[in-house]
């Protein structure tokens, strides 16, 4: 847990994915460097073959050989495949499983910073392009690190190697004739590589498109079988599906040409050296085992050559994937993170001094000129219409967006110079949606915190009076719940919830209107059980319902913004205003629901 919360708080102070892949590379700079030594003793022994092979080819041709030096030199070439095979499987070892390396730590980085932005930059990301970026994009730069690093390093020294070979020991026209398609291929993969790299920012986009729809149409499956929407619902995933076939082979067209075009170089490169070659050997400039150890190197170099179009558009892919994580890597919360702390033991008040607020890219204000003092030990109930800025206030008391300085104080600390994670593990909240995960009742409950024990979970869900329930299922707290906690009922969400806060024993209690699924006869003994809970902690208490916040020590009626009642049950019923209007319309229809129940037996 201490690990985690230092990598959570560290995440953010990131700067890009090249100061990333700066400091992974440094971390594991020895099993590269091993690598890359490696892999050079490797080439060295591989294109030593070539030549041993000429060798006993010229022993043969002359008649000089002898069977036993034609069998030690056999052995000898046999010998240093098996070596240069070891080897090879050692340094990619080291070099390409360093790639899955990278991978895993790149997107451990990634997801530690995405859970320091605010929630606005997920109101303005789409589910899709952030899991494009989570899979798509970091294995584009893994490829980098696997194949587009290990084959650029690898052709460059098969290709030093080779041509020292050939220029050395065989003949330097040859080797000449040997390196001339290599400033075609390379002046062709420069003119495309701006072109692949801006199409396959294109299928990325037409992935993250794809994986949206996908995961909208899993999550919204209820409706869409509800409104019979399946068949235009395929329409829709059908057109995105062509778009992004459209894109892959826009892609491909421009990268499938790198490879035929380095091929036909090569080609008639090769036809060249026969022509050229063979008379060299019949006029005896060459010998033979010279021509057969040259057109192996030629093998060689090939191979390298004709890869540096798949080098270039891995690379290019890499640079485009990268461009798009440094978009969310340069993200930064724009919630102030102080450094002060609460005293854990210490009761605690709430003032609100002058709060008006209003939402990112919104014109009017949600909330004006609130004024507000929650005493310790109290609990507050908001109440008012929909959209009236009942969950922006709670919202804002978790710093869940940016608030001016001097609005908002804790035990008199203002709270942008408090610590986000303390004041969130201060507080208890249940959200206005109740999410579970895909997971066991009781490890909801628990949320994966350590220290709570099995009792404190059945204790916590006796008070929200969701335990009954839980033990009806035949596994009990080990039953798993569907996504988003789906085979449970509502109003057993909101209660798992509830108790999911609760088990926290927090210093303050939020609950925004999470008491709306349930009946009224489960809503007063939850009430009840709270009132114990909240007698020595500070309490609010949000809903649309008077039944669930009448009891509380001090409401709001909050209606556009603005608060426009204040006191007690009682106090406001007196004013004969908005509130009371409000509670006897309530009344009335659970009275008109309660007779005509009684009206239908």
């Amino acid at each position: 847990m201490l690990y985690y919360r230092c990598t959570f708080l560290q995440a953010g102070d990131r700067m890009n994915v090249k100061t990333i892949l700066t400091e992974f590379i440094r971390k594991r700079s020895l099993s590269y460097l091993a690598g890359v030594l490696i892999l050079i003793l490797t080439s060295v022994i591989s294109l030593r073959i070539p030549k041993v092979l000429g060798n006993i080819t010229d022993m043969l041709n002359s008649g000089q050989a002898t069977e036993r030096i034609v069998i030690g030199q056999v052995i000898f070439m046999f010998a240093l495949s098996v070596l240069a095979f070891l080897l090879r499987f050692v340094w990619r070892y080291f070099l390409i499983g360093n790639s899955r390396h990278v991978e895993s730590y790149l997107r451990r980085k990634l997801f530690s910073h995405l859970q320091t932005l605010p929630v606005s930059f997920y109101n303005e990301r789409r589910t899709g392009d952030l899991i494009a970026y989570a899979i798509n994009d970091v294995n584009a730069v893994r490829r980098v690190f696997a194949f587009g690093f290990v084959a650029a390093i690898e052709g460059i020294l098969i290709n030093s190697v080779s041509i020292f070979y050939m220029a050395n020991t065989i003949h330097p026209v040859l080797t000449l004739m040997a390196l001339g398609p290599v400033p075609v291929v390379i002046a062709v993969t420069i003119m495309l590589r701006k072109t692949i790299r801006r199409r396959f920012e294109m299928v990325q986009k037409a992935f993250a498109a794809i994986s949206e729809r996908v995961q909208e149409n899993i999550m919204g499956i209820r409706v869409i079988k509800a409104f019979a929407q399946e068949k235009p619902e395929m329409e829709r995933f059908n057109k995105l599906s062509r778009k992004n076939l459209k894109t892959h082979m826009r892609l491909y067209r421009v990268s499938g040409m790198l490879g035929p075009t380095t091929q036909i170089c090569f080609g008639v490169s090769f036809l060249l050296f026969i022509i050229y070659g063979s008379r060299m050997v019949m006029t005896q400039i060459i010998s033979l085992g010279d021509f057969i150890a040259f057109n192996s190197y030629m093998a060689a170099i090939m191979r390298p050559v004709i890869n540096i179009s798949r080098i270039i558009e891995v690379w290019q892919r890499g640079a485009a994937s990268v461009k798009r994580l440094d978009e969310i890597f340069t993200e930064r919360s724009d919630i102030p993170e102080g450094r002060r702390n609460l005293d854990e033991k210490a009761n605690f008040d709430i003032k609100i001094k002058n709060l008006t607020f209003t939402y990112p890219q919104a014109d009017k204000p949600v909330l004006k000129n609130i004024n507000l003092f929650i005493p310790s030990g109290s609990t507050l109930g908001i109440i008012g219409k929909t959209g009236s800025g009942k969950t922006t206030l709670a919202s804002l008391l978790l710093k869940l967006f940016p608030v001016d300085y001097g609005r908002i104080f804790i035990n008199g600390i203002d709270i942008n110079k408090l610590s986000v994670e303390v004041l969130r593990e201060t507080i208890g909240f249940v959200p206005q949606e109740n999410f579970l995960f895909s997971t066991t009742i009781g490890d909801n409950i628990r949320f994966y915190q350590e220290g709570i024990s099995n009792e404190e979970i059945e204790e916590a869900a006796r008070m929200s009076g969701v335990y009954d329930n839980i033990l009806e299922f035949p596994e009990g707290f080990d039953t798993v719940v569907g996504e988003r906690g789906v085979t449970l009922s509502g109003g057993q969400r909101q209660r798992v919830s509830i108790a999911r806060a609760l088990v926290k024993n927090p210093s303050v209690l939020i609950m925004d209107d999470s008491l709306s699924a349930v009946d009224t006869e489960t809503e007063a003994e939850i009430l009840n059980n709270l009132k114990g809970i909240l007698k020595h902690r500070t309490g609010i208490i949000i809903s649309h319902r008077v039944s669930t916040v009448m009891y509380c020590d001090s409401i709001i009626y909050i209606d556009g913004g603005v608060i426009k009642e204040q006191g007690s049950h009682r106090e406001l019923m007196e004013l004969n205003g908005e509130y009371s209007k409000l509670y006897l319309s309530q009344t009335e229809a659970n009275t008109g629901d309660s007779a005509e129940v009684r009206r239908n037996g």
